[in-house]
Parts: structure tokens; C-alpha cells; sequence
């Protein structure tokens, strides 16, 4: 039951700050999902298509660290995770929704699904480690 001491360094934000990546990539999910919404469309399961082969496998670790985090009461391990799926997530952050007059298809509704998971497991993990995700940075 021991929560984080977050100092003010922790709290910086820049690029090179691992907490700061974390709360980014939940909050830009997030953003991602209200604007989805407001193009019309929502996430769908279905084949993302190349290049998320690390954030698909950092979101399926995600229960079995928890539970290795849980049980040997290393806090750290979860935080370390949690980075690994910020540092997947970023790279995809601007193939989400389409450009200009781009429809919406497919592979758009299956990214949104994944950066919606994505975001999940953030503000989950932040949650456990007495972290706050907010919607908004």
C-alpha cells in the first residue's frame, strides 16, 4: 500500500522524462479517442497492419507483470512496463485518425482500438502506483 514520492523532477515535462512519456501517451490516447468521436467513428477490433508488434506484446505482458510485480512487491517493475508500452504507443499516435479528407477505415478503427488499450493499461498502472493519468496534459 505504499505509494510513489514524486518530487518535482519527476514531474518535469520533457521528452527524456520516463513518467512524463507515460502520462503523455495516456493523455494523447485519450485525446485520440475524443477526437475519433468527433470524426464519426469509434474503435473496432481487427488487423492493425505492420509496425505494432512491440505495443501488441507489451499490452499481452501486461497481466503477467503485474501479477510477477505483485507478488515479489516490485512496484518498479510495473513503472518499467508501463514505459515500455508508453515508448510503443508514441511511434503510433499520428496514424490514428485519417488526414484531411481521408474516411475513417478499417485499419483507422483497429488503432484506435489499440491506442484505446493502450491508454487502459496506462491509467490502470499509473492508478496502482498512486499516480495520477489525467485526461488532459
Amino acid at each position: 500500500h505504499d505509494r510513489a514520492r514524486i518530487s518535482d523532477e519527476y514531474l518535469v515535462q520533457r521528452e527524456s522524462n520516463p513518467l512524463f512519456r507515460v502520462r503523455y501517451a495516456h493523455a494523447r490516447s485519450r485525446a485520440l479517442v475524443r477526437n475519433a468521436g468527433d470524426l464519426g467513428f469509434r474503435a473496432e477490433p481487427g488487423v492493425v497492419g505492420g509496425g505494432q508488434p512491440a505495443l501488441v506484446q507489451a499490452l499481452a505482458d501486461y497481466p503477467r507483470v503485474l501479477a510477477c510485480a505483485a507478488a515479489h512487491h516490485a512496484p518498479d517493475r510495473l513503472a518499467r512496463h508501463l514505459v515500455t508500452v508508453a515508448d510503443a504507443l508514441l511511434p503510433l499516435l499520428p496514424d490514428v485518425l485519417p488526414l484531411g479528407e481521408e474516411k475513417p477505415s478499417a485499419a483507422h478503427r483497429a488503432r484506435l482500438a489499440l491506442a484505446e488499450a493502450a491508454g487502459t493499461v496506462l491509467a490502470g498502472g499509473l492508478s496502482l502506483l498512486g499516480i495520477d493519468a489525467p485526461d488532459h496534459l
